[in-house]
């Protein structure tokens, strides 16, 4: 009788927080608005038209390997935007990274330049407080996409209003003067760029100039001025005048702490510069953006909202030679399994690259995936996973990072096309949230990023193979000895558990 009473009372309890929980109008008006296009008189401008000039209208691109020149980029574009800054992403954090990025954008707005954020709500740990001050800045609109209610608490709001808080907007993107952008798979966070002292993300941007910058505006637009991206005061309170100068001085003191370290490093780094100043050359190449629509997440879960993915299948299901896939949460289902079939049944090479259990920083996607993997292998798939220990072999140091975690997202096709983006290869990011990302055609800086892949998966990661018993094992070079494992490498029981309890997640959701 108290164990039913017990059950009663928690469903009691839970009915009415639901039935009260707080939602987020989206039918508010809000001021539309687009990209400054008229920017050909900006310095950025003016280098993207000399540069398409040069490329016969096609764009330029340069890789972003490491986290300090990615954060460096994107810091020395805010410096030196003129007109007009469009950042989308998924998250920003309450840490070194997002204090710098704040700082940047609040000097370029006093600099008299237009700065649109658009981020999403569900993994910024950033204060809003962060946010409504710099929204009062006359030069800053922030908008937050698809926001749970802060009437009450989050937590029940989330779980309330679940079928719609459950679709993300997973893009990322960063545009100055609609001439030069970054795009790729980096949030605003410490790991991102490689700034956490006990461990390292393996990232990937591209920096884009020229023409394809305005398509890259475009998409933006598409996504700030939906219904579900909502301006920051509308559902939050606006602070008192005391409290944003308070908030101002606390961005400019923690500012000030790091200026010296992160900061100085990132401006150090030379990769901009160099670029403008034609001491490195961009790629060329033609490229177009591929992305999900918003309104992909108020609509049913269908093919016929996954535009992204549909437009990448059948670039992949046109490969004659080779498809490599980098994506560090890999859940393909039967449907993915039956594609790496398909290629290699026509002669294609595919190779996968996606986290080890060690490695990856969501043990509920490594359950799922943990699934397929002799299904992929034996359809023909050649798959590699990260070694977690792997970080210090990179940075030759042994006193360096203890753990290596993937998170870059790219797929090559032929040796001659790039996917780069934020899509990765799993159910949540095709069925369920909105992704964005760029296919750029250059056999150039294909060649660049992969004509050391062998020895770079040699170096970093697991061939996982099935033996003649039909179980797994995972081959790896170390000290020049091979090594063959045969349960997950790095792991301990616990975390071995925990992968296998995880199954209980449905795989949609991962």
């Amino acid at each position: 009788m108290t164990t039913r009473l017990y059950k009663i009372s928690a469903i009691v309890i839970c009915s009415v927080l639901l039935a009260g929980c707080a939602t987020v109008s989206f039918e508010k008006p809000k001021p539309y608005s687009t990209a400054i296009t008229d920017t050909s008189d900006t310095a950025f401008g003016q280098y993207a038209a000399d540069m398409a000039a040069r490329f016969g209208g096609a764009s330029g691109f340069y890789p972003l390997n490491q986290g300090m020149d990615a954060l460096g980029a994107r810091l020395r574009l805010a410096e030196r935007a003129t007109k007009s800054i469009d950042l989308q992403y998924f998250l920003m954090k309450n840490d070194t990274a997002g204090a710098v990025m704040a700082n940047a954008l609040l000097k370029a707005a006093d600099r008299g330049v237009r700065v649109r954020f658009l981020l999403d709500d569900l993994f910024t740990t950033a204060p809003d407080r962060t946010f409504l001050l710099m929204n009062q800045h006359p030069n800053i609109e922030i908008r937050i996409f698809n926001p749970v209610s802060r009437v009450g608490i989050y937590a029940v709001n989330f779980v309330g209003s679940f079928g719609q808080a459950n679709r993300r907007m997973h893009n990322k993107s960063f545009t100055v003067d609609n001439a030069i952008a970054i795009v790729g798979g980096r949030n605003i966070a410490d790991e991102y760029f490689q700034l956490k002292i006990d461990s390292v993300f393996i990232d990937f941007d591209v920096l884009a100039v020229g023409p394809i910058a305005a398509e890259i505006s475009e998409s933006f637009d598409e996504f700030w001025n939906h219904s579900r991206a909502v301006p920051i005061e509308q559902f939050t309170h606006d602070p008192r005048k005391e409290d944003l100068e308070t908030v101002r001085a606390d961005i400019a003191e923690e500012f000030d702490g790091i200026y010296d370290g992160v900061y100085r490093q990132a401006l150090d780094s030379r990769l901009l510069q160099d670029l403008i100043e034609g001491r490195r050359s961009l790629y060329a190449g033609r490229a177009r953006v591929l992305s999900d629509s918003p309104d992909k997440l108020i609509s049913k879960v269908d093919e016929a909202h996954m535009r992204l993915a549909m437009d990448l299948r059948d670039v992949i299901l046109s490969a004659e030679t080779e498809v490599v896939f980098i994506s560090p949460y890999y859940v393909p289902g039967d449907g993915g399994v039956q594609l790496v079939r398909d290629l290699v049944d026509r002669g294609v090479r595919v190779v996968i690259l996606t986290n080890s259990l060690a490695s990856n920083n969501h043990v509920p996607v490594h359950s799922a995936y943990a699934s397929y993997r002799k299904d992929v292998i034996e359809a023909g798939g050649e798959l590699y996973e990260a070694r977690a220990n792997a970080a210090r072999e990179l940075s030759n140091d042994k006193e360096g990072p203890d753990t290596l975690t993937l998170h870059t997202k790219a797929f090559f096709i032929d040796h001659r096309q790039l996917f780069v983006g934020s899509l990765n290869l799993d159910p949540r990011s095709i069925e369920i949230n909105a992704e964005m990302g760029l296919l750029i055609d250059s056999e150039a800086i294909v060649k660049r990023l992969t004509q050391d892949m062998e020895e770079i998966l040699a170096t970093i990661a697991y061939r996982v193979r099935v033996n003649d018993r039909g179980r797994l094992e995972w081959h790896s070079r170390i000290d020049n000895q091979k090594v063959i494992e045969t349960t997950e490498p790095l792991t301990n029981w616990w975390l071995r558990f925990k992968a296998w309890f995880m199954k209980i997640v449905p795989e949609k959701q991962l």
